[in-house]
């Protein structure tokens, strides 16, 4: 039904006035309702109206455009992996774990050389979600040069042990066609417990040949993989 003019409803009492008779709403202005309007509604409206006023309230009492930032999530563990390779050319030290290994030739490189260390150090730092070793220590930093590679797992070790990190286990694969590893293998993961500060029952150290294929089974370079798991202390 039509809703009535206020132009109807003044029209209607002035009528009545005159004629005596009395003045009836029309039905849609029933008593529930307000100049055609359902008092219901009218409180819905009037809710909605105050539920927007709060809303806006609030949202001016936080700055909304500030982004929310998220707590950084603490993972009770963390796998890193280590690669490493480098050419070996007569006339340096064959350094491996921190322990000089008697051999005609020598890793080529800006430091030390000992490709273990190194990938030792890339793997804690991958697990860490760090940068690469050689951005940490650039080869073209001349205060690196013939550094020993013990001072990268000292570092490694203090980021790791600020991060709450313990070594849970170290797996590290050694590949070389000469000299014969085993021999010195002990002695190399003894070593490498120390500048870990890890049990040497949680350190293992492998080697194996390449078959005499490609560089390193032509004893013109050396390689090493190693795979660690750090515990949250």
């Amino acid at each position: 039904m039509a809703m009535a003019t206020s132009t109807q409803l003044s029209s209607s009492l002035f009528h009545s006035q005159i004629t005596k008779k009395p003045f009836l709403l029309p039905p849609a202005a029933a008593p529930n309702s307000v100049h055609g309007f359902s008092t219901r509604r009218l409180k819905s409206l009037s809710l909605s109206h105050h539920s927007s006023v709060s809303a806006s309230a609030a949202s001016s009492a936080v700055d909304v455009t500030e982004p929310v930032k998220k707590p950084v999530r603490t993972l009770p563990f963390r796998v890193g992996h280590g690669l490493d390779l480098h050419r070996l050319e007569p006339g340096y030290p064959l350094i491996i774990g921190g322990i000089d290994i008697p051999h005609d030739r020598g890793c080529e490189a800006h430091s030390d050389g000992d490709v273990l260390l190194h990938c030792v150090v890339d793997a804690i730092l991958g697990a860490l979600g760090l940068p690469d070793i050689g951005q940490i220590f650039p080869d073209s930093d001349p205060k690196w040069k013939g550094a020993a590679s013990s001072v990268f797992i000292k570092e490694a070790v203090r980021l790791m042990d600020e991060a709450g990190y313990e070594i849970g286990n170290l797996d590290a694969t050694l590949i070389l066609q000469r000299p014969k590893i085993s021999p010195h293998k002990e002695t190399i993961r003894s070593n490498l417990s120390k500048l870990l500060g890890a049990d040497p029952s949680v350190v293992n150290v492998k080697a194996k040949t390449h078959e005499k294929v490609d560089s390193l089974g032509e004893n013109r370079s050396i390689a090493a993989h190693t795979v660690i798991l750090l515990m949250k202390k």
